[in-house]
């Protein structure tokens, strides 16, 4: 396969490249004569606060001295600037108890005569702007006592009936069925996330998840309610990106309930689940952006790791490869696999950017059916056609070498055609064929519509998938 125009995106679960506008941590499978499928930290940041210094604090609105500077102030105008810490400048205001907010401010210990002060500065701020206020601080106006929210009871606590539909509820659902994996093997280690298949332990994530470990390296399976077990490969797909691990020592596992994603609409809303950055459990919402979106997840290019992804706006960030994408319902419709992490979003030494609102997740409709294969036969089925595919320069996917006896040939393609429908979807591009053809299923049978409106019927072949 040959350079083509797909999105560029990089996984969720790993480091960027620096001199890539846009980096995937998965690594490409070999090539394969019809490639045709793809490829997640943030610190807490704090501020503090800083009490202003007492000698700031120490006017007295009440003072003979303050009584004669009102007295002057009502004579003419008055002003006096006041340098506060943190600030470059000093700033002018009208009079002299109004104190500005600094834009940071930083923690600092104070004795109890600091904190007398701070009272006494915030009575002048009152008095001094609105006088006669200070009558409200010690009664309500009118002679009666003060209301204070301090002394009201505690509203009763949220009942356990959440709102069907809501982002609570699908939450509630699916948070125990999600699962951080820990992943370490000879060349790394990393984390990214998964969700539950069964009672019995099977797990479906991403391969770029778990490649890392394929090789005799470990997996730590650790759940929403603390349980750990140890997780072993089942099965892998590099070019859907696509794995199924196995976890032992652990019971009373909730499966998902699994969607489709044959019927998704764009503006549908959507909720991910997952552990970005190692935060486990993290919930985020958004929408779906748009649908088959073909996106390269090996990058560069490389067309052995294409899929027709589902694009979201939903907080996807590193961490988050493998972990579901739901409706509202609470049914996984996608499996969180990349993000697009452009240059200008990366931070320096080339650590990974975060999340800019678009992310892309596997249909569940085609991880579904790789699940089934890995987990009934240990190998996962590649829908091919047999054929080498590149982007036509007036658009649309020019097949190149075809394979014989493949399912390319025995359906009268050849070299030269040019692809623009493959049933009722444009094909503008070799990566959209490519992607949607990995949508169908081996013996699906599909039209494929030349250039000149020619059609052609092609039963799709199936192939195992050696993982690399």
């Amino acid at each position: 396969m040959t350079e083509n125009d797909a999105e560029k995106a990089r996984p969720a679960g790993d480091r960027p490249d620096a001199e890539q506008s846009a980096n995937w941590a998965a690594q490409p499978a070999p090539q394969q004569p019809d490639a045709t499928g793809l490829g997640g930290h943030a610190t807490p940041h704090t501020g503090a606060q800083q009490a202003y210094p007492a000698e700031q604090q120490q006017y007295n609105p009440w003072s003979p001295q303050a009584q004669q500077t009102q007295e002057h102030q009502t004579q003419g105008q008055y002003t006096q600037s006041h340098q506060i810490p943190g600030q470059q400048t000093p700033f002018t205001q009208p009079g002299p108890s109004v104190y500005a907010v600094p834009q940071q401010r930083q923690a600092q210990k104070s004795t109890s005569g600091k904190l007398l002060a701070g009272v006494a500065a915030i009575a002048l701020v009152v008095g001094g702007v609105a006088g006669g206020t200070v009558g409200y601080l010690t009664g309500d106006g009118s002679g009666g006592s003060a209301v204070n929210a301090l002394d009201a009871p505690k509203p009763a606590q949220q009942t356990g009936n959440l709102p069907a539909g809501s982002v609570e509820s699908v939450a509630q659902k699916l948070s125990p069925s999600v699962v951080e994996l820990q992943v370490s093997g000879r060349s790394g280690a990393g984390e990214g996330s998964g969700f539950v298949l069964s009672t019995d332990g099977y797990v479906l994530t991403n391969n770029h998840v778990v490649e890392v470990a394929a090789g005799g390296g470990q997996i730590q399976a650790v759940f929403q309610d603390g349980k750990k077990g140890t997780a072993t490969v089942v099965g892998r797909d590099p070019t859907t990106d696509i794995a199924v691990v196995k976890v032992s020592g652990v019971s009373g596992l909730t499966p998902v309930e699994l969607g489709r994603s044959d019927d998704l609409r764009v503006g549908q809303p959507v909720v991910a689940i997952g552990s970005p950055f190692e935060l486990t459990g993290t919930v985020t919402s958004g929408i779906v952006s748009a649908l088959n979106r073909p996106v390269s997840a090996g990058g560069n290019g490389d067309q052995t790791t294409v899929m027709s992804a589902v694009q979201t706006d939903a907080a996807i960030n590193p961490g988050n490869s493998g972990g579901p994408l739901a409706n509202m319902s609470g049914q996984v419709i996608g499996i969180n696999s990349a993000i697009y992490s452009p240059k200008s979003a990366q931070g320096q030494g080339g650590e990974g950017g975060g999340n800019v609102g678009i992310g892309f997740a596997i249909p569940i409709d085609q991880a579904r059916r790789t699940a089934d294969d890995i987990i009934n036969t240990g190998q996962a089925t590649q829908t091919f056609i047999g054929a080498r595919v590149q982007t036509a320069p007036t658009g649309g996917a020019q097949l190149g070498e075809i394979t014989p006896g493949s399912p390319a040939e025995k359906a009268g393609l050849k070299s030269g055609d040019v692809v623009t429908k493959l049933d009722d979807r444009s094909i503008p591009n070799a990566d959209a064929l490519v992607a949607e053809i990995r949508t169908r299923a081996p013996n699906d049978k599909v039209k494929f519509t030349l250039s000149g409106d020619k059609v052609i019927e092609v039963t799709l072949g199936g192939q195992p998938v050696t993982p690399n």
